[in-house]
């Protein structure tokens, strides 16, 4: 895939977040999370989608990945592919370490975390938010390189949702605090 056109409308909204948030999948296993993952964040006008050594299906090429983008084509078209995860997060001023899991110690939601993630966007410093393995999540070691951790709080017993899902909630809440700075702009 190469030189995709984009199909989304031409009357988007863009925010200077946009171009300083980066959301990184490491290990992810289906080809169709991927692809949701680039639709949910071009719905919300993120473009920037990292791979961390994705398992040999989950690549944009793959015609379920392409399937599940739906005119966000040109978000899979641009997925960079990073050899390590400190590739992945280089320049990161803040890494963000999506966990399900119980015990961690300062976790937030992300609507608490968006804010202050949009403002550090807005003056200039580079964010990552990392999302783990569909099944595993991300390791104690690649949890290590977080300045934030953040939970997506849920009423069942459930460990976790889909990681498409979880992506599409992360970018709504930075989208929606975004709009709202801008609305209290002078």
């Amino acid at each position: 895939m190469s030189s995709v056109r984009d199909l989304g409308s031409p009357n988007r909204v863009v925010l200077p977040a946009h171009a300083r948030i980066r959301f990184v999948l490491v290990r992810p296993h289906y080809p169709e999370n991927l692809g949701a993952s680039a639709r949910a964040l071009k719905t919300m006008g993120f473009s920037r989608l990292t791979l961390v050594k994705p398992s040999r299906l989950c690549v944009p090429e793959h015609e379920m990945a392409f399937k599940m983008a739906v005119k966000s084509w040109d978000v899979l078209d641009g997925v960079t592919i990073a050899p390590d995860l400190e590739t992945a997060v280089a320049g990161a001023g803040e890494v963000v370490v999506t966990t399900g899991r119980r015990g961690v110690s300062y976790v937030r939601t992300p609507r608490e975390h968006a804010p202050e993630l949009v403002h550090a966007a807005t003056e200039g410093t580079e964010i990552a938010i990392l999302f783990g393995n569909e099944k595993t999540g991300l390791s104690e070691d690649e949890q290590r390189l977080a300045t934030r951790y953040v939970r997506i709080p849920m009423a069942a017993s459930q460990p976790s949702i889909n990681l498409a899902q979880a992506v599409q909630l992360l970018a709504y809440e930075l989208f929606t605090a975004a709009l709202e700075r801008r609305a209290g702009d002078p």
